[in-house]
């Protein structure tokens, strides 16, 4: 059987890799799985399928002989930090975090609040090999109540993160994507006395990340220059991560965020031998200039579970991607968009500073052409002769990396796409240099496949 785990959880499409059968048995499986008899902590994003998901895992656990506490809609960071707080054995998040409507995904977290390991992975879908041979579907509907207590612990967590920071006198924009932070984010930014106004913020599963949300900017860009307000934070569909703009609609990308944030940490002696956890993705120039003020840029494979992984063995304690998606010890390294966010607001107020300003003294980054090569077919899927002819054309390449010139490609973990980075000092070699490499490569890809 092939693996249904990919770079985080299990992502799909609904109805087609995502189904009402495979969240049951993954409900299934986790429950016998776990020794605890604990709850096990179950939300998800605002997504139409999200419900259908949510009674099919459910009744997994249920069947499993396991209880289950429902948190509703909430953002994806409140399930690990709530599994802690609550002592409970287990949680699952139902989302696809940023991808469009008719997705979803199941991410599983471990008794500890971490995304669960490899082995762990291999386990469940051992289980769920067996369950697919031995068991037959349960299709009873059972009553599933919301815990709506349980929400505000979260929320009171973000809120003492501030160490008793306001945000007072500030006025800030957000995005909250019709997503998972409509729950929450106006009311902790209102709570620490900020001036908030708030657009896509109904909840609403057909427009999740729909030309809005940190993967497209122009909404929040379009809200600042009608509505002038000191910063804006836009968020994706399950508010792990966070895009923030200043007053100027200049955009603070993740590497802005960790070259900043860093910088403080780095001041104040907090960080661990001046180091930053980032991903393949990072900006050339966020590294070249995070090594000039004497900081170490450690690189890894794209997924904040490797920059987790990365951040446990090195003991850093701050890393994150390009994306927004950013770990911090504050909650435990659990990404989380709104704690990013307020963070960022507390140091442009405790240093006196505009993040117009603030942003001015980052890095230049070098310019980047990020293209996607559609695919007719899942990399996974195809022979594995097929697959090492794919990497090996990647490689060659990859190998054409210098000083001042990076290409980076690899295929998503979440969509049938090769992704290909370019970046360089030039502008304009970038662009001819991506359009070439990716003629060149979709053709390649084409003969091996054919």
């Amino acid at each position: 059987m092939q693996s249904i785990f990919g770079t985080d959880g299990i992502r799909g499409k609904f109805n087609e890799e995502i189904t009402y059968s495979l969240a049951y048995k993954v409900g299934y499986a986790l429950g016998l799985y776990l020794e605890k008899n604990n709850p096990i902590l179950i939300g998800r994003d605002t997504r139409i399928s999200g419900d259908i998901l949510l009674q099919a895992i459910a009744q997994g656990i249920n069947a499993s002989g396991k209880k289950f506490i429902n948190l509703g809609i909430c953002p994806t960071p409140a399930i690990p930090f709530l599994i802690n707080q609550e002592n409970m054995s287990s949680g699952i998040m139902i989302s696809a975090s940023h991808n469009p409507p008719a997705y979803n995904g199941i991410k599983i977290f471990d008794h500890n609040g971490q995304k669960i390991s490899k082995s762990f992975e291999n386990k469940i879908q051992k289980l769920i090999q067996e369950s697919n041979e031995n068991r037959s579907l349960i299709t009873n509907e059972i009553s599933i109540q919301t815990n709506k207590e349980l929400i505000n612990v979260y929320i009171e967590s973000l809120i003492k993160s501030m160490d008793g920071e306001n945000l007072n006198g500030m006025k800030i924009i957000l995005d909250t994507c019709y997503g998972s932070a409509t729950t929450c984010a106006k009311k902790i930014f209102q709570n620490l006395g900020a001036d908030v106004k708030v657009i896509n913020n109904s909840k609403n599963g057909l427009k999740i990340n729909m030309n809005c949300g940190s993967t497209n900017l122009e909404p929040i860009k379009k809200a600042l220059k009608e509505n002038p307000a000191d910063m804006g934070f836009s968020f994706d569909g399950d508010a792990d991560r966070v895009i923030g703009l200043d007053s100027k609609g200049n955009v603070l990308d993740g590497d802005h965020i960790l070259f900043l944030w860093g910088r403080e940490l780095m001041e104040q002696n907090i960080l661990t031998k001046n180091l930053l956890i980032s991903t393949q993705m990072a900006n050339l120039g966020f590294e070249k200039a995070w090594n000039k003020i004497g900081g170490i840029l450690y690189r890894t494979d794209v997924g904040d579970k490797y920059v987790h992984d990365a951040i446990k063995k090195k003991r850093a304690v701050l890393g994150g991607e390009q994306s927004g998606h950013i770990l911090s010890k504050i909650n435990n390294f659990s990404g989380d968009g709104i704690l990013t966010a307020i963070q960022i607001s507390k140091y442009c107020k405790k240093k006196n500073i505009t993040l117009n300003d603030w942003l001015k003294t980052s890095f230049d980054p070098f310019p980047q052409k990020l293209t996607n090569i559609n695919l007719d077919f899942n990399i996974n899927k195809i022979n594995q002769k097929a697959r090492n002819l794919i990497y090996q054309t990647i490689e060659s390449y990859q190998s054409q990396n210098s000083d001042n010139f990076r290409i980076y490609i690899r295929p998503s973990g979440t969509e049938p796409v090769m992704r290909v980075l370019v970046e360089a000092k030039n502008k304009t070699k970038v662009n001819s240099l991506s359009s070439e490499i990716t003629k060149k490569l979709s053709l390649e890809i084409n003969k091996i496949i054919n």
